[in-house]
Parts: structure tokens; sequence; C-alpha cells
């Protein structure tokens, strides 16, 4: 991202990382072990690789872990691809975990959500001590409401919280995720002091869209900001209305949604996802963890389940995602400091 002339203004599309506020608990939801099997093999032999979802099932990264292991199974790419889900904290429980990993045969998926709770947890473990592997998607965020809410359009929240301040309720991710961050930049392009936006902002965070579904759905929330794909089903049987989609351009999933942009708000955020394994795994390691991606991206599977669940491919190995990760932290941190979410 670039900011331009104004900081506080976005004028492209923003790769940043989207709960350390809030007590965590560690969740185990597995159909097998998060490595293994692999010990002796030489790189490039991966039978066994286990992929880690560092949230409770249900959301985007747990969506993005099982499409992960199905299209490596599926394309007969390795034996089996167990799931782990480590929940908790913005993904740095799931972090702390893989940090302790010896076996370069597990990974993990990562993206803007973890870069922004490593910063508001302040986390002893690093993204960028783990290795990368590769980047695979972006999704648009979406604003959404339960069917019968007040509010008609974004500029209806944003006038409201203006006006009432912490009486709207604003559900999401992980504390200092993506969600959060367009939450605060929404106030700030409605006239809030970058200083004023947490305490103007009742930000209610959670593990992931699942959680923040519930909330919406049981009257415990008013508005909502999560991936398109983790409140689309519910936009398409109307228990929910989409205000916005965050994305320059519309949302294959929800087509009918009006960008940001298309509202008046000028903003163009995205999130993105993508692998990382354990850090201090040799050179050869992480070529064979590439090599075996590229695989899958480059298979029907993988394709398929990017159609399906309205991501966008944005697919980068290597050298390339370490540049792109090392810029997207440099990025949030001052990002989340210009909102008032770190200091």
């Amino acid at each position: 991202m670039t900011n331009d002339a104004h900081p506080l203004r976005l004028r492209r599309t923003l790769l940043i990382g989207a709960a350390g506020l809030t007590a965590f608990a560690l969740a185990a939801c597995s159909s097998g072990g998060t490595g293994g099997g692999d010990a002796d093999a030489a790189p490039g032999e991966i039978s066994t690789l286990g992929v880690i979802a560092p949230a409770d099932p249900g959301g985007g990264w747990d969506q993005t872990a099982r499409a992960v292991s199905a299209a490596l199974t599926g394309d007969d790419l390795v034996g089996s691809a167990p799931v782990t889900n480590i929940g908790g904290a913005g993904g740095t429980v799931g972090l702390a975990s893989l940090a302790t990993e010896t076996e370069y045969t597990t990974v993990m998926v990562t993206g803007s959500v973890m870069v922004g709770a490593v910063e508001t947890n302040a986390s002893q473990n690093r993204i960028e001590d783990m290795t990368p592997i590769a980047r695979l998607t972006e999704e648009p965020l979406v604003i959404v409401v339960p069917a019968d809410s007040e509010f008609e359009s974004v500029q209806d929240v944003v006038d409201a919280i203006v006006e009432d301040g912490p009486q709207v309720t604003v559900t999401g991710g992980s504390a200092g995720g993506i969600d959060h961050i367009l939450a605060g930049q929404l106030l700030i392009e409605g006239g809030v002091d970058p200083a004023d936006v947490p305490t103007s902002l009742n930000y209610i965070a959670n593990s992931g869209g699942g959680e923040a579904l519930t909330m919406l759905l049981g009257g415990t929330a008013m508005v909502g900001i999560s991936g398109v794909g983790e409140f689309a089903p519910s936009v398409e049987s109307g228990d929910l209305r989409a205000l916005a989609v965050s994305s320059a351009e519309p949302s294959i999933l929800l087509p009918d949604a009006p960008t940001l942009q298309d509202e008046g708000i000028d903003l163009a955020i995205t999130n993105w996802r993508g692998l990382i394994a354990p850090g201090g795994i040799s050179a050869e390691e992480q070529q064979a963890l590439v090599d075996l991606i590229t695989e899958m991206h480059d298979a029907g599977s993988w394709a398929e389940s990017v159609d399906t669940n309205g991501w966008t491919d944005a697919f980068i190995t290597g050298d390339e995602f370490s540049t792109f990760l090392d810029e997207d932290i440099t990025l949030t941190q001052e990002t989340l400091r210009t909102i008032g979410l770190t200091s």
C-alpha cells in the first residue's frame, strides 16, 4: 500500500495484516497429527503433510487449510494431509505451535489477520522467523448487518458510530486483524480522529467468522466484517444483508453488493492467505515444500476450490513471498499505529 498524499487514505488495494486483547483457548480439531511420517524422508519425498489451521473450524483459515488438504490428496500429491485446528489470539497460538515443530512436513495457513495479531499481541513468535512457502489467495471483506437492521448503507453505520460511539457493536476477526483495521479506517474516513478510534469503536473480536456470524444472528452484534466467503451463505439465505465489499471490483460470490468506492468511500482492502513452514528448515526442505505447493496450485482441484470460495488467485512463492511478507509487516505496523491500535 502507498498512502499517497495523505497517510490515512488508501489509493490502491491494501494487502495488510488482519485476539490478544481477549482471553484465548487452545483448541485442537484434527483428523490426524500436525506432521508425521517423514522424519527420515529426503526433501521432495513428502508422503504426509500436516496442515495447521490457526483458528477454530468454520473461518477462512480453516476453509483454506481444508482446501489445501483436499487438493493435495485429491490430486494424489501426498498420501495424507491431516488438518489440525489450533485457534486463539489471532493465530498466534498456532504460530507458537509451529515454532516448536522440528520437521519440515508441517505447514500452517497464515495471512493478513495474523500479521496484525502478532503486533497487537506483542507475540514472541513472529511470522518472519518462520519459513515462507507461498501466498495463495486474496479475498475481499464484506460489511454485513442482520436482515432486519436499520442500517441501509455503510455510511449509515459510520454515521451511527460517530454519533453514538460504543453503542454500535461491530464484530469480526481478531483484534488488530484486517477486519478490525477496516473498521478503524472506515471511522477515519468518516472524520473520526485516529486517536479517538479505540474509544469510539466498540469492536468485538473473535477467532473466526463463524463466531462473528453467531453473534450477528443472535442479536449480540449490530454489524459484522469478515471475508466474503464466510458471510456469503447467510447473505444468500436472507439472514444477513451485505452493505458493501472492500475490494475495488465486485465480489464473485456477492455480485450485487456495492464496493466501498461505489458508496463514495475511498478504500480498497483485500485479505491475503498463504502457507508458512517452521523456521530453521534447510533450503532444500523449503524448496521441496515450494515445489509441492506449486504442483498443487497448478492442478485442477485447487483451482476449483479458489472459484468455489470466491477467492482470487494471488500465487507467489519463495523469495518473492518473503519480500511481500516483509513489506506487509512494515505496512501493517504503520497502519495499526495510524488508527491507534498500537503505540
